[in-house]
């Protein structure tokens, strides 16, 4: 219904805000007059425009269909100045008594006025929203059309695909969900909000830090917040991802090498007054988490790894998201590393916890950050995060999407965790009955594979579960040992670290038994002579040769001392530093550090003596850096130097050395 059909309802027409006492007089046209009977002598009407006819109505409903009623503002405008003009000639000639008239009707006509006026608005709100919701209405143009015809193509988009568009099947088992990096969530679930966030709420109310993040909450036992020179850029995008990389400024590198200089002297107190003047210091923090872990303070070493993630997420691009699973960071440049590693820390304190939800959204994170290289291997941790986290349908979700394409039934981890998770999922009571027994025979299918492609797994794993296995297995040229004996030394490496992680999810009475069931089955096969044994031994041999450099970066940072055992001697014998373990032999270096000054490169032997002696030591031509503990105080090295050149010819006795010499002239002695 139009806004003009409206006014001839109520009887009002444009111009006819009350502007004075004297000058406003109600004036209606012949149409107004057949339905506002009432009021015949309120003034001469005012002439229509030309080829305007009155409309008669003896119907007020009649109106509502009506769109020719609306007039252009021209005509409106000349109607309302006629009748102005009318007025003020009543005005001035009239006579009193048609003055108080005209004041009285106009005194009468205020109050409605003033209630119209404020609904005007109101009305034409809801006139727009009724000739949206009426497809099939008239339209004043074709423009309304077109408008239309969009927003249904949008409607029906929106039903079909709701939310972001959706993500290729390598980016879908990536996407990480916000309110999982929160171990608060997970926490909540088991204990209940009100013990979780019941001494975190009087501290939200003085907020001291610039922006709300997602993988840490600010502290405020932590030093105010002031950038570091740590940023990211957007290097390029192509085929739908985004690649970016963190950036120094000089203030950071200036900082970055007075930290390698506080790594090389061994001494931790020099990164703390390093931290001093830089507070959010990245590789500074994760340094010194390390040592506090090392000295057992894990929740000063969870704090640190907190900051460092804090200070990281604060450099953001606006672009780079956590969640999308299309952004990537290049682990050969240093500057990326710091994150996955600050990353890998958190997941592992979380794990350490009890909140393997929130690790498992970490690891997948970290995994999306370069899923086809895998810097920090995170396929060999995903599927005991799963496990751990009861969410056996995205393991079994991400074996199918990926396993095509990257061959995961190859590594023993998955080759034995999909049976499982499909094993544990039959155990499920609120499913289906055809999808119980259909998850247990795939995952007795799946461990049978397993077992003929590794058995060198079954006895250290029945070893772990304290479990003695049957003579008629243990006696078996198949699973024997000979078959842990005889597998290479990478896939050796391989077992040790799943079953030095994952063995305590076997030990369940239920497990064990559908194990059994299975180890029977295989000896059958085994004994049978099926040409599957031997083409799974040939095919050992060739995709376990050697490991690559990230799986030995990944038994690294792991920690399990059975799988650090097993690394190659190549590995084990290199310096490796906790800030970057195992570099990329084809680093990307943005900035280089300048070498520093030494005497002993010039062949100094007596300055080469006295650094053996104390490693601070510094002479002359060495200008010792700001920032770092033996910069502070230069005297202070000169000093440990002469107490320690004292306690040496202290323990010096030449006396002794001449007895022996008395009593043996000859230096002959009895060798025993």
């Amino acid at each position: 219904m139009s806004r003009r059909a409206l006014r001839r309802l109520r009887g009002e027409q444009r111009g006819q805000e009350p502007l004075g006492p004297d000058a406003l007089q109600f004036v209606l046209r012949d149409d107004d007059d057949v339905e506002e009977g009432s009021n015949p002598g309120l003034g001469g009407g005012a002439p229509a425009g030309p080829g305007k006819e009155g409309v008669r109505v003896n119907n007020r409903f009649e109106l509502i269909n009506i769109e020719d009623l609306e007039d252009d503002s021209g005509v409106t405008g000349e109607r309302s100045d006629c009748a102005l003009a009318g007025d003020k000639g009543q005005a001035h000639h009239g006579s009193p008594e048609t003055k108080s008239k005209s004041n009285g009707h106009t005194a009468k006509a205020a109050t409605p006025e003033q209630c119209n006026a404020s609904g005007k608005l109101r009305k034409k709100k809801k006139k727009q929203k009724n000739k949206k919701n009426c497809p099939g209405g008239p339209s004043e143009n074709g423009l309304e059309d077109i408008d239309r015809i969009l927003e249904r193509i949008e409607d029906n988009s929106e039903f079909t695909c709701p939310g972001p568009p959706p993500l290729s099947s390598r980016k879908h088992v990536l996407y990480v969900e916000h309110r999982h990096l929160n171990p608060d969530t997970e926490l909540k679930r088991y204990f209940g909000a009100r013990a979780v966030l019941g001494e975190q709420r009087p501290r939200q109310r003085q907020r001291m830090y610039p922006k709300c993040t997602w993988l840490t909450t600010p502290k405020s036992t932590w030093p105010r917040y002031s950038k570091p020179g740590l940023s990211m850029r957007l290097l390029e995008s192509k085929k739908g991802l985004s690649f970016f990389a963190f950036e120094h400024n000089e203030e950071y590198q200036q900082a970055q090498h007075k930290f390698l200089a506080a790594v090389e002297s061994m001494e931790p107190n020099n990164i703390v007054v390093l931290l001093q003047t830089s507070p959010y210091h990245v590789d500074s923090l994760l340094q010194l988490s390390d040592a506090c872990r090392f000295q057992e303070d894990q929740e000063m070493a969870r704090d640190l790894t907190e900051r460092a993630l804090y200070s990281m997420e604060c450099a953001f691009h606006p672009l780079f998201s956590l969640t999308s699973g299309t952004c990537r960071l290049d682990y050969r440049r240093p500057e990326n590393r710091s994150f996955y590693l600050a990353l890998y820390k958190q997941m592992s304190f979380l794990e350490k916890r009890g909140c393997p939800r929130t690790a498992l959204e970490y690891c997948k994170l970290i995994l999306s950050l370069e899923p086809d290289e895998d810097p920090l291997c995170m396929l060999l941790l995903v599927d005991h995060l799963a496990l751990r986290a009861r969410n056996y349908e995205y393991l079994i979700h991400l074996f199918q999407e990926w396993e095509a394409h990257r061959n995961l039934s190859q590594l023993p981890n998955f080759a034995f965790s999909v049976p499982l998770a499909y094993f544990l999922l039959s155990q499920q009571t609120d499913l289906p009955e055809h999808e119980l027994s259909s998850a247990r025979e795939k995952a007795s299918l799946l461990v049978r594979q397993a077992l003929t492609m590794f058995p060198g797994v079954l006895m250290p794993l029945l070893e772990y579960c304290s479990v003695r296995p049957d003579a008629a297995v243990s006696n078996h040229r198949f699973f024997g040992p000979d078959a842990e004996i005889s597998q290479p030394p990478a896939l050796s490496q391989l077992v040790n670290l799943y079953l030095g992680r994952s063995h305590f999810l076997w030990k369940e009475p239920a497990i064990m038994n559908w194990l059994e069931e299975n180890v029977r089955e295989v000896l059958q096969i085994v004994d049978s002579g099926d040409p599957v044994v031997g083409s799974c031994e040939s095919r050992r041999k060739v995709l376990f040769q050697r490991a690559p450099r990230n799986i030995h970066r990944h038994v690294i940072l792991s920690e399990i001392k059975e799988a650090v055992a097993a690394l190659p001697p190549d590995v084990t014998t290199q310096s490796v530093m906790g800030f970057d373990p195992l570099p990329p032999l084809d680093t990307i270096y943005s900035y280089v550090r300048p070498e520093r000054l030494s005497s002993i490169s010039h062949g100094n032997t007596i300055a080469l003596f006295f650094r053996s002696l104390l490693p601070n030591y510094t002479t002359e031509g060495e200008r010792p850096e700001e920032g770092v503990a033996g910069g502070l105080n230069r005297n202070q090295g000169l000093n440990r130097l002469m107490l320690a050149v004292r306690d040496m010819m202290a323990n010096f006795h030449f006396n002794d050395l001449e007895a022996a010499r008395e009593d043996n002239p000859e230096g002959e002695g009895d060798w025993d």
